[in-house]
């Protein structure tokens, strides 16, 4: 008599023979691996470099996340001083843009010279926009880190006197407070002595038939610009004239410079007058007396005078 198999275990014959379809497919098809979560994805970018990254050489980030040092514990300073440092490098982007267009000017390159008064503006409304931070602070915020201060004052910015200077607004006695930092004082008096913006835009209209008098073209370029009522019956022509040509586009250019320079001042004095009222400034200047006088003043005056006789 012949053996059957044991089958209490398996569940019949035919189990031993087909295993479950599930099984089936696990032992045929080997289950997929676990993601590597060293191995980037495509898309990501570059991580590893054997230095400092392409950024922080190009940037220099870590220079300037690492230049302000607060001199009080009042947590506002750090605002204070950082807000001041950004309007620094403003300055310096400014200028570098009226230096390219003063010597677009002076080839007689007026898209080149228009273009880099148009990058001015939005630089300057960038500039200007830095004083929101500072615009509310009340005299008790303001005098709890104050006397870190102690003499500086914004007056004493050597690039801001050079964008100063650009716009024809020239002082030797501006160049007093650098005589202890040779290089600065070299190059604010390099720039005291140069033509400003507002002279190579006169010599352009003088090139181009326009009354200028000698006496404007030579005149001493260490000293401020003084209107002069040829220069406003120039800019009255230019502006009777064609409302598409290129002098009057300059024109506005220079109109728009102006207008967000007058606001910058403004926008300084109100600032000001908020956080100390008529104190006496840092550095002895006479504060809100100081910055009133200088916001009465609108640069390249004849541009908005001659508005008077079109």
């Amino acid at each position: 008599m012949s053996q059957q198999p044991d089958t209490s275990r398996t569940g019949g014959p035919e189990a031993t023979q087909a295993p479950p379809a599930a099984e089936t497919a696990a032992t045929k098809a080997p289950a997929a691996e676990a993601p590597d979560a060293g191995t980037p994805d495509a898309d990501t970018p570059n991580l590893d470099f054997e230095g400092t990254t392409p950024y922080e050489d190009y940037v220099q980030a870590d220079v300037l996340t690492h230049l302000q040092r607060p001199l009080s514990d009042d947590p506002g300073e750090m605002v204070f001083l950082v807000t001041t440092q950004v309007m620094e490098l403003w300055f310096t982007v400014i200028v570098h843009e009226w230096h390219t267009a003063a010597a677009a000017l002076r080839q007689d390159d007026l898209p080149v010279a228009l273009a880099a008064l148009r990058r001015s503006t939005y630089e300057l409304e960038s500039l200007n926009a830095s004083w929101k931070p500072l615009a509310h602070l009340t005299p008790a915020q303001f005098n709890s880190y104050r006397s870190a201060l102690g003499e500086g004052s914004g007056f004493q910015s050597a690039m801001y006197r050079r964008m100063e200077f650009l716009l024809g607004e020239k002082s030797a006695s501006m160049l007093v407070p650098h005589r202890g930092a040779p290089r600065v004082h070299a190059e604010l008096e390099k720039a005291l002595g140069e033509p400003s913006l507002y002279d190579e835009v006169l010599r352009l209209l003088a090139r181009r038939g326009h009354a200028v008098p000698e006496a404007v073209l030579n005149r001493d370029p260490s000293l401020r610009h003084e209107p002069d009522p040829a220069v406003e019956r120039a800019w009255q022509e230019v502006y009777s004239g064609p409302q598409d040509s290129e002098l009057l586009c300059l024109g506005e250019a220079l109109t728009e410079v102006a207008e967000l320079v007058w606001r910058w001042r403004n926008d300084h004095l109100v600032a000001t007058r908020r956080a100390m009222g008529a104190k006496t400034g840092t550095g002895g200047s006479a504060g809100v007396a100081w910055l009133e006088k200088r916001a009465r003043k609108y640069v390249f005056p004849e541009l908005w005078t001659a508005r008077s006789h079109v």
